[in-house]
């Protein structure tokens, strides 16, 4: 069950919240009382309420915004209790002061806004001695290890326990305590009001990752990268998860650079299928797998884990058969033997994608801006090296911008200046993010033909799914998916 975190500084607005989450279908609402700018009027909140709460006064070392006395505190929640509320939340250290009455049950917590301390079973073993009916221990991922120690924890519990970890790289954790018995999880009304570190909004628990659908027999795949935030990922694959009827969720997971695989060694515990893998694992990846395809063995950098069916270790790149998907899409069934090609950029895209086109019998030139990160990676595919002071002065049919330059929110950049374009050259840029960047907009008044990152990138995520699955990616549900949550980000901003 996912329980919905009201915490606003009016009594008016918490009601009017908690009717709008009931008609959006919440099941359970978390009232924080200690929000409330005002004297908390539990009668007004909780007379006509339409549907079951847990009401929640946190102190100011607990993460909440409580300023009046402990014993006005401790008073308000035995008010609450008195008036039947479904639940009412208790730290270790007041439960034995609020005694058990009537039909509520209670939530014995303790929460960690610095670290998980490596104490973690000992002070589940105290919450279970205070009477609880479910217990609740939060902590911070400091480190990717502290999730599987909590979810370990949450298993192995003989008392209903939810468990998770807050902050960015707990994020997997508010997701997989479903998965390993944990009777709910915690989300926000908004994205807009985040109460903790980390915290997804109802919609997202709901629509993105269907957490109400999680259970013991889900398969679980993610995303590996730092930062891993932004990535479009959780939503694309979620959606063909969704679409093709398979009882698994995508999960974004931060590993920061250099410990991916003390990382993925734990992470065997959750028994996690498979990775989509982004800066900066793509050449950690590539070592940690036991079986690499042929394009991941000459760049030595791979974009996809994935487990077979005797647990081994694959790692792919799906890079580079996407981009030439995407350059023969805007080829319009022509050849590509014999082009012309400026690639811009000398990262892991521009690898696979430079590889892909000397293989394909391009003529390859190669601009970036650190000279020599360039001549590293021009003499790894024997191709020719401009300048990026120069590169508008090489003559070239195709251009491929590789670099981050363009990308939201710097969306009024270009790597390439308008009046370096020609007609009739084909413009590939691999930035997803806007669709049309500043670039391709520039390319077509130029009489350009054009094709945007969202091509390569849904054709790369469709190959991962086919790796994971073993079923071909749906390419609409992806590209659908994919722009209706660039448009949202879009219009929020």
């Amino acid at each position: 069950m996912i329980c919905v975190t009201i915490g606003r500084t009016r009594h008016k607005m918490v009601i009017a919240e908690h009717r709008a989450l009931v008609d959006r279908g919440a099941e359970l609402v978390e009232l924080r009382i200690d929000w409330l700018r005002t004297a908390p009027d539990l009668g007004r909140l909780l007379k006509h309420r339409p549907g079951p709460v847990i009401v929640t006064c946190r102190r100011p070392n607990d993460g909440g915004r409580w300023s009046g006395t402990e014993e006005a505190r401790k008073m308000l929640l035995r008010q609450a209790i008195v008036a039947g509320v479904e639940y009412v939340d208790l730290e270790a250290d007041i439960a034995r002061e609020i005694p058990r009455y009537g039909a509520t049950k209670r939530i014995i917590s303790h929460h960690d806004f610095q670290r998980t301390p490596d104490n973690l079973e000992e002070i589940h073993t105290e919450l279970c001695r205070c009477d609880p009916d479910i217990v609740k221990i939060v902590t911070t991922a400091q480190s990717p290890l502290d999730n599987v120690r909590m979810l370990k924890l949450v298993a192995g519990a003989d008392v209903p326990t939810i468990g998770f970890c807050m902050g960015e790289i707990g994020v997997p954790t508010r997701l997989l305590c479903i998965k390993y018995g944990s009777p709910l999880t915690y989300a926000t009304f908004s994205k807009e009001r985040i109460l903790a570190p980390g915290q997804l909004s109802f919609d997202e628990m709901r629509t993105i990752y269907h957490a109400d659908q999680i259970n013991e027999q889900t398969q679980v795949y993610g995303v590996v990268g730092d930062p891993i935030a932004h990535s479009y990922s959780p939503l694309i694959h979620n959606a063909a998860l969704r679409h093709e009827g398979i009882n698994a969720v995508y999960l974004p997971f931060r590993i920061p650079a250099g410990e991916l695989p003390v990382t993925l060694d734990a992470y065997g515990a959750l028994d996690v299928r498979g990775y989509s893998v982004t800066i900066p694992h793509k050449q950690a990846a590539a070592a940690y797998a036991q079986f690499r395809d042929p394009i991941v063995e000459a760049t030595g950098a791979a974009n996809t884990l994935y487990r077979d069916a005797a647990n081994a270790w694959h790692a792919a790149n799906t890079d580079y058969e996407a981009a030439l998907a995407s350059l023969r899409l805007g080829m319009e069934g022509r050849d590509l033997a014999g082009q012309r090609v400026l690639i811009l950029g000398a990262g892991g895209v521009a690898r696979a994608v430079g590889l892909g086109v000397c293989r394909a019998g391009c003529v390859v030139t190669l601009a970036n801006r650190n000279k020599q990160r360039g001549l590293e990676l021009a003499s790894e595919l024997g191709c020719q090296i401009a300048t990026w002071e120069n590169r508008g002065a090489v003559e070239s049919d195709i251009l491929i911008n590789c670099t981050p330059v363009g990308m939201w929110p710097e969306m009024n950049a270009t790597p390439y200046a308008q009046h370096w374009l020609r007609e009739g050259m084909l413009v590939f840029d691999t930035i997803y993010n806007p669709e049309n960047t500043l670039l391709l907009k520039e390319a077509r008044a130029r009489g350009c033909r054009t094709v945007s990152g969202v091509e390569m990138f849904i054709r790369q995520a469709a190959a991962q799914f086919e790796c994971f699955t073993g079923r071909p990616g749906p390419l609409d549900i992806f590209r659908n998916a994919l722009r209706r949550g660039i448009s949202a980000v879009q219009l929020s901003d």
